[in-house]
């Protein structure tokens, strides 16, 4: 089955799928694909159908009665019936969407996109789709390869997990990820480094935003990325303004929003501990646990463990996107909302922008490079995890943070660190990052139970290096130099 030639990229979600359809089983099988909201599901499911000839219903937020009454419609034009089947309750309807015919007695696809909006207004529908894939009801059924799909992530989470009715059931797990930053420039059709990282920094790489969301708008050049932002995210006639805040009201599990709100607003401000989200928020740490817990499960942050102290964990936000809107919109709201004052919150906004958003977010790209991109002769071996973290530094009586630090194994299995790294978006580093970088190596080689003998030292810029700081690589594997164009082509 060939990919859908307007589909980009998505071969292994693709592939997957396909895989899945294509199972010659003759019993019912049940698959769940969830991510965040305008990655492209609906577009890679309903694609499968049109290729396989499957079912696909797409649910909306209604009652238990409305939504009957749609599926049975939908389910009626599919199977060629000139009346909508009237379901009362979904026991009938999943029960008659199991036997439905199918050509050839060949597996068939069946979809139901936005499956929370049903889950929801009717609780039971798991434990009835168990039933319905229970070992008894399977041998009588047709071969049907049942999709839920959603974009609830607590809710898609919990479908498979715990005591939940369909764990053990599925045989298709497909979460569907933003495009990395690689495949987001190209998406994007953008070639220069610079204004790649830039464009990344602001909308990710939710395939949406660049399409839909600005019909196609993409920055010509660096000069026009200011007002590329301006046109596109400032502006409140476009979509992408309230983006941010529709993606946190989506989430049916928020629903104190003002703290999810100042939780995010903290990171992004740059309080990544939960003691230093507390104090942004003027509240007890203890207070933060369910907020920050939930955050996590439905994807809008994440908890980084610290590489070097298990105890300890930085939150980040997961979307780019709503780092850009808690850092630079959000403290701007009453300006940004009346037309015509873009430019001027833009040009105050830079320092905010450069430190806030692209700073750390150009750290985590380089990790993301670390971990997928870079080989094992730039680091110095096979790459088994890669962190960030803090070592304290007893002479200077500070924290010295490592931006990236990569764990490999030795061939008796034993955890070694082989690379530390630190990232620097708009600063030319020279000998002094160096030296720091050798400091944190000494210490790390001081401690017990990290073995830091051929730790090689890492030195990521979008700002480029000093001639001395060139010298010293040269020739020297031990110091790696990565520029925005090895970021985004090397490896």
């Amino acid at each position: 089955m060939h990919k859908p030639s307007d589909m980009f990229d998505r071969d292994f979600e693709w592939s997957e799928l396909v895989r899945f359809a294509a199972y010659p089983g003759r019993e019912a099988t049940l698959g769940v694909v969830s991510g965040r909201r305008r990655q492209g599901k609906t577009f890679l499911l309903d694609a499968l159908c049109r290729e396989t000839g499957g079912f696909y219903f797409s649910a909306t937020e209604a009652t238990e009665a409305e939504s009957l009454r749609q599926f049975g419609s939908a389910l009626a034009r599919h199977t060629g019936q000139p009346i909508p089947y009237r379901f009362a309750h979904w026991e009938e309807a999943v029960e008659t969407l199991m036997a439905i015919p199918v050509p050839d007695g060949r597996p068939m696809p069946v979809v139901i996109d936005e499956f929370p909006f049903l889950a929801k207004a009717s609780p039971e529908l798991p434990s009835l789709l168990q039933r319905a894939l229970g070992p008894n009801a399977r041998r009588g059924g047709a071969p049907i390869r049942l999709l839920l799909c959603g974009s609830a992530l607590s809710l898609m989470g919990n479908l498979l997990t715990g005591t939940a009715p369909l764990r053990g059931r599925a045989s298709l797990e497909l979460v569907v990820p933003t495009l990395d930053y690689r495949l987001a420039a190209r998406f994007w059709d953008i070639d220069d480094p610079t204004l790649a990282l830039l464009v990344n920094s602001v909308v990710g790489g939710t395939p949406a935003y660049a399409r839909e969301f600005t019909l196609g708008d993409a920055p010509a050049d660096l000069d026009d990325f200011g007002p590329w932002v301006q046109r596109n995210v400032l502006n409140p006639g476009r979509p992408l303004f309230r983006e941010a805040r529709f993606l946190l009201a989506e989430e049916p599990d928020l629903r104190d929003t003002a703290l999810y709100h100042g939780v995010l607003s903290a990171i992004a401000d740059g309080n990544h501990t939960r003691g230093g989200i507390a104090s942004y928020l003027a509240r007890k740490s203890t207070d933060l646990g369910h907020a920050l817990a939930v955050l996590e499960d439905t994807g809008m942050i994440i908890r980084d463990p610290d590489a070097f102290h298990g105890k300890r964990s930085a939150y980040r936000i997961a979307e780019p996107i709503v780092s850009f809107h808690h850092a630079v919109m959000r403290p701007e709201w009453s300006d940004l909302e009346r037309p015509g004052h873009a430019a001027d919150v833009w040009a105050r906004s830079q320092a905010t922008f450069l430190s806030k958003v692209v700073g750390p977010h150009f750290e985590q790209v380089c990790r993301a490079w670390t971990r997928w991109y870079a080989s094992p002769d730039t680091l110095g071996g096979h790459r088994v995890r890669v962190q960030s973290g803090t070592i304290p530094d007893p002479a200077a009586k500070n924290g010295l943070e490592v931006d990236v630090a990569v764990f490999g194994r030795d061939d008796h299995g034993r955890e070694t660190l082989l690379a530390i790294g630190e990232a620097k978006w708009k600063a030319r580093m020279g000998r002094a990052h160096l030296a720091r970088l050798e400091r944190i190596r000494e210490l790390l080689a001081a401690r017990d139970g990290v073995d830091a003998t051929h730790t090689r030292l890492l030195c990521f810029s979008g700002d480029g290096f000093t001639d001395d700081l060139h010298t010293a690589a040269t020739d020297n594997p031990d110091l790696q130099l990565v520029d925005l164009d090895r970021l985004y082509n090397g490896s």
